[in-house]
């Protein structure tokens, strides 16, 4: 073999090779990553990508702007690094959520900006690598400091109200337009003898019970009607024994006018009601021998006269023959006494839809509707009898009779004022012909 076949050759480096051009995957790809990444910048909410070890990858341009750092400060760093052990306590199990695969959120206040601090909502969601598994988390932050400032300002508001209508003494609530309890004040708690868990959104119905809602229940429904309802009752209270409550029901109306629910405030109104019925007795009663009023009677009169086509009445007007010698003997006390005595008489001689009133002195007024005349001098009859019996008291030697004179309506007359007249000059012709007798129209009907 000859020589030179075991001669080596010399090294030829070879020539550079021309630089291939880009595939057109790899093209697409690096384009995609430029227009992922101007759309980030452009999107104005701090994004992050972290990986599995939650170290920030990369961000977008709102991100640094939002850190208030530049990117070389942030890339590569864990968020505890970044922006300290409480925002990572914040942020932990959001991010480990992330990691595991869910999509979640977490709020803090970003204490980083100083004085422009603003709470925030960050959405974390995973990084999934083309075989399913997740590579790192994204973040997503958006300032949500309005609408907390909001919020809170509601709650400081609500605790407000809460304060204000604790502090109210009477029972305050409110139920949606489904009759659903959506709130009450201390003193509701203190009657209803319920702790406030077991009442808000159960329906005001349940609450009250059957017997009870079948009187609230109309006033709910007016006013869900749009129409204030007020409801006064004698009811048992918290306070012992039944007092007359009112409870006034007040229309919620929504911004489209629409009743969204009803506001009810409950006031004891016991006092009231007891000083408005004296004054209301006071004005309708006589105050010494509890009959009606001179004007009560006559407004009954009125009424009777006016109806009198339809049904008769008779008046009698009655006048006790020889008061003044007992006032004059026995003294006022005495004389008092026995007209309580004459008016119990009366009342108590007549049906229940028949009037006794004082006319003034010892003057009396009975209506009764009557039937026909016969009927009439039955009453007076009646009537004279039972005050014989009224006004005779044998241990004083009391003996007082009374004169009767009646008239009837429409029969005699269809005015008010002639009906009193007529029975007036009736009751006189009977003092003049002897009296202790009952006449009608000067003639005697009764006596004795």
């Amino acid at each position: 073999m000859h020589a030179d076949a075991f001669r080596r050759p010399a090294q030829v480096w070879p020539a550079p090779l021309p630089t291939p051009a880009p595939s057109r995957e790899t093209t697409d790809l690096a384009s995609e990553s430029s227009g992922i990444a101007l759309l980030a910048d452009a999107i104005e909410l701090p994004i992050g990508r972290w990986d599995n070890q939650c170290r920030l990858i990369t961000c977008n341009e709102p991100y640094l702007r939002w850190a208030g750092r530049p990117r070389d400060a942030l890339t590569g760093r864990t968020l505890a690094e970044i922006f300290g052990d409480t925002a990572w306590a914040a942020a932990r199990n959001a991010f480990a959520g992330g990691l595991s695969g869910r999509h979640t959120c977490y709020e803090r206040r970003l204490t980083h900006l100083g004085a422009s601090a603003r709470w925030a909502r960050i959405q974390v969601f995973p990084e999934r690598s083309a075989d399913g598994t997740v590579s790192g988390i994204y973040t997503i932050a958006f300032d949500i400091h309005d609408d907390v400032m909001r919020q809170e300002a509601a709650s400081a508001a609500r605790r407000r109200l809460q304060r204000f209508t604790d502090n109210i003494p009477c029972p305050l609530t409110y139920v949606d337009k489904h009759g659903v309890l959506r709130f009450v004040n201390r003193a509701y708690l203190g009657a209803a003898g319920q702790p406030k868990e077991q009442l808000l959104g159960r329906r005001i119905a349940d609450i009250h019970g059957a017997q009870q809602w079948s009187g609230h229940r109309p006033h709910f429904e007016q006013a869900l009607a749009g129409e204030p309802a007020q409801y006064t009752r004698l009811a048992n209270s918290y306070l012992g024994a039944p007092r007359w409550m009112r409870t006034s029901y007040e229309p919620d109306f929504d911004d489209d006018g629409h009743v969204a629910g009803v506001y009810t405030l409950t006031i004891d109104v016991h006092d009231l009601t007891v000083t408005q019925e004296r004054l209301r007795r006071s004005v309708a009663r006589d105050a010494l021998t509890d009959a009606l009023s001179r004007r009560t009677i006559m407004d009954r009169i009125d009424a009777a006269v006016s109806v009198a086509d339809q049904q008769p009445v008779a008046l009698y007007f009655v006048d006790l023959d020889g008061f003044k010698a007992v006032n004059d003997a026995l003294g006022h006390t005495r004389g008092d006494e026995l007209l309580q005595s004459v008016a119990r008489a009366l009342q108590q001689a007549v049906r229940a839809e028949d009037a006794v009133g004082r006319f003034g002195g010892d003057e009396f007024l009975v209506l009764a509707p009557v039937h026909d005349p016969a009927g009439a001098l039955v009453l007076g009859e009646h009537l004279l009898a039972a005050l014989r019996n009224a006004c005779s008291d044998a241990r004083d030697g009391t003996s007082v009779t009374a004169s009767i004179g009646y008239a009837m309506a429409p029969q005699d007359t269809t005015q008010p004022m002639r009906l009193l007249q007529l029975a007036d000059d009736a009751m006189y012709a009977a003092k003049r012909s002897g009296k202790n007798m009952v006449m009608r129209g000067g003639e005697t009907v009764a006596g004795g």
